[in-house]
């Protein structure tokens, strides 16, 4: 018997091997699952307020960084020219690679930090619902205009080792899963400065602003490697309370007056798990590899708005900071526009896959992607009305399980004009959660249509589990998602249930949403998906694809 010790101690982690075969009457198999388990220490958080950078750091310095890094670094510091794009062929692209780390998570706390973040993340949609029409926000977006991150443009032309202002072509990084750091969310290596140093920022597409630990740092979370520190970068900029672009971001409360010419901006910015972070407003160089027909090439991205956190605290398991992929115009995938167009995506590898293999996150018109023949689309919803809209969301009609479509209220899937319910896909969030209505009803269907195995009923978390010892072949029904377009998105049994290392347990790995409306669609659902944000067509894109191998 399993009991709720051997629970803590096993449950999680993330997706098996792909190996799902699609069998008679709406079920589909098992084949060589897998996952792993560890634990998640949740720190204390001590409370703080005000803005200042007067004051030398008092911060430890954590893990130094990698020696590849290191070579990275160093090649990026001279030994290797950055050289202009501009001259490069429109169509080259940039990509960033998520590396994987293939450690082990403790599910109670993902899940303790996912319903955490969905109880305020729903806080934060109806606080900016109900925002007055003549907030400052509202009236800075009318009277300045965001100023995109760029290239500095000479009379004559660009400097040759900074990236132009009109290229269009596309950029891809590599994205790294956070299991081994005990989080459920996925870390991207950038370099930030001049001369540039390494970084790894947390993935977040359900918020704005790109931010890092800065020095002098009085409140800061462990990170692996040194915080960042403005004195040791040439191109770092701090921009005034004065300035246009400091009305896009959050005053601590409250607000210190603006005074003189060259006083900094503070801003104040808070995340779904009482994670929060504060600092100074500023610009800086952001250094990306850009991905060319003969090989890969780094670029420079000058003025790209961040914060410099002085404190800082929250559940980030070792990052340096966050970059924000969300709607909103402070975004990184926002300011980048003008550079790499109004798309980006992504392809997570399965969480079990070998830690060489890396998932990959591109920036611009991915035309593979847009040629692979399963490829499907739905629409964006929301966001056109408020141009300060960060989440992504989109509008379910219905689910489907076992080939049955649910008898779901429709209302259940409605986003009201409040901000009150709807669905979003959020990377930042590890599992996928429905509105409690619609949640009992999918878990009664699975319920009802699986009989083979024996329910286990010690688990306090995911339900239901089942027993599976001893069988070869372990069928489900099969689970998908009807868009209000028409649109459906069927998933493979690996992204909907999770099977324990140690037991021959498998659990459902969907959850209800806690005292709000609001439905989720989490990044461990998306793996082995090829998820596109296309905000210029207001639609999002999602293809099967064996995404090690991408």
């Amino acid at each position: 018997m399993v009991t709720k010790f051997h629970f803590f101690i096993l449950l999680f982690i993330f997706l098996f091997s792909s190996g799902c075969v699609v069998a008679s009457g709406g079920f589909y198999s098992f084949r060589n699952m897998n996952s792993s388990v560890s634990g998640i220490v949740l720190p204390e958080h001590p409370s703080f307020n005000g803005v200042s950078s007067s004051v030398n750091s008092d911060c430890n310095y954590g893990v130094s960084e990698k020696s590849t890094t290191h070579s990275i670094a160093q090649e990026l510091d001279g030994s290797e020219d950055v050289s202009d794009v501009s001259n490069q062929q429109k169509e080259e692209s940039v990509k960033f690679h998520l590396r994987h780390r293939s450690e082990k998570i403790e599910a109670k706390d993902s899940v303790f930090r996912d319903l955490s973040r969905i109880q305020t993340l729903h806080a934060r949609i109806v606080e900016k619902k109900n925002q007055n029409t003549n907030s400052r926000l509202a009236k800075s977006s009318e009277k300045h205009e965001i100023v995109p991150a760029h290239a500095p443009v000479a009379a004559a032309s660009p400097p040759p080792e900074y990236l132009s202002y009109e290229f269009s072509g596309k950029l891809m990084a590599t994205l790294e899963s956070g299991v081994s750091l005990g989080s459920g969310e996925y870390f991207m290596d950038v370099f930030v400065g001049t001369p540039p140093k390494h970084f790894s920022l947390i993935l977040d597409t359900g918020s704005d602003l790109n931010w890092l630990q800065c020095v002098p740092c009085y409140d800061c979370f462990e990170q692996n490697g040194p915080h960042y520190d403005p004195k040791d970068s040439s191109s770092f900029r701090n921009i005034s309370c004065h300035d246009p672009r400091c009305q896009f971001v959050t005053s601590p409360d409250p607000p210190p007056p603006c005074k003189s010419e060259n006083q900094t901006c503070p801003y104040y910015y808070w995340y779904g798990d009482s994670s929060n972070t504060t600092g100074d407003f500023a610009l800086e160089t952001f250094t990306v590899n850009l991905t060319t027909p003969s090989g890969s090439e780094f670029r420079k991205v000058e003025d790209v708005m961040f914060g410099c956190g002085h404190w800082n605290r929250g559940l980030f398991h070792g990052a340096a900071g966050l970059l924000g992929l969300g709607r909103g115009p402070l975004s990184f995938a926002s300011q980048l526009q003008s550079l790499y167009g109004h798309s980006f995506s992504y392809c997570l590898v399965d969480r079990n896959s070998n830690s060489s293999v890396s998932s990959k996150l591109i920036f611009g018109e991915d035309k593979d992607l847009l040629k692979h023949p399963q490829l499907n689309f739905t629409s964006l919803v929301g966001g056109k009305d408020n141009p300060a809209e960060t989440f992504y969301y989109v509008q379910i009609k219905s689910v489907i399980v076992g080939g049955e479509v649910l008898n779901i209220p429709k209302e259940t899937w409605n986003l009201s004009p409040e901000g009150v319910g709807g669905t979003i896909i959020d990377s930042g969030t590890t599992l996928s959660y429905f509105a409690e209505p619609a949640y009992e009803i999918i878990k009664e269907a699975f319920v009802k249509k699986v009989k083979s195995y024996p329910i286990v009923h010690d688990f306090p978390i995911l339900n239901p589990c089942y027993n599976v010892s001893g069988v070869k072949n372990v069928e489900f029904p099969s689970f998908g998602i009807v868009f209000g377009d028409g649109a459906v998105w069927n998933f493979p049994v690996e992204n909907y249930f999770i099977k324990l290392e140690l037991e021959d347990i498998i659990c459902l790995a969907i959850l209800g949403t806690p005292r709000s409306a609001l439905s989720i669609i989490g990044n461990y659902q998306q793996q082995n998906f090829h998820i596109l944000y296309d905000t210029k067509r207001s639609r999002l894109g999602y293809a099967p694809t064996r995404c090690a191998d991408a």
